[in-house]
């Protein structure tokens, strides 16, 4: 499947090819990144928990970056293995600047297998948009941050263009819980009522 997207930053250029190459940002970055660790000049490993439909998967594996050209642009290309399948895919990331604001261009191709690719092209390419949006509206978000000011106070405040995504793994036991103790409420109703 094949993603693009762009964002316009209020910052020079060499400030995001700086955090296009910071580990510590990128690993923000990545929806549920675990690690995130530079093993060469253009290596990096990774390890990512997402729910992708029913399946919560932890792929592990690497990416690399190529066809450098520093403050212009760069390919990320990566594979990770997980239980339940496998993903491979590249980035090509270009950058260009027009009065002190950068224009981020992203173009995102993907591949899944295993198990993962039996949920349906749909549900995948859903996912992909959804994490691809993910990633570039973070970094945004960490680079050239969105400030507007209140009309009222005079307050700053900062908008956020994506939200964190949070574990679906606490939520699924927050609403088992509710559930156990919504059915025990039912229980416990009828043999009082009896």
């Amino acid at each position: 499947m094949k993603l693009s997207g762009s964002y316009k930053l209020q910052v020079k250029k060499e400030i995001v090819w700086r955090a296009l190459n910071d580990p510590s940002i990128l690993k923000q970055c990545i929806p549920g990144c675990d690690t995130f660790e530079k093993l060469n000049e253009n290596t990096f490993e990774a390890t990512a928990t997402n729910q992708i439909g029913p399946m919560n998967a932890t792929f592990s594996g690497t990416i690399n970056l190529s066809n450098i050209i520093e403050n212009k642009s760069y390919r990320l290309s990566g594979e990770g293995q997980s239980s339940v399948g496998f993903a491979n895919g590249s980035a090509d990331v270009k950058l260009e600047e027009l009065n002190n604001v950068t224009t981020l261009f992203y173009d995102v191709d993907l591949n899944v297998g295993g198990k993962i690719a039996q949920l349906g092209s749909r549900l995948i390419d859903g996912v992909a948009k959804k994490m691809s949006d993910y990633f570039f509206g973070r970094f945004a978000d960490i680079v050239s941050p969105l400030i507007r000011e209140k009309d009222k106070t005079g307050e700053i405040i900062e908008e956020k263009r994506v939200t964190t995504l949070k574990s679906n793994f606490l939520n699924k036991y927050i609403y088992s819980i509710f559930v156990i103790l919504l059915l025990l409420a039912v229980v416990i109703f009828y043999f009082v009522s009896r």
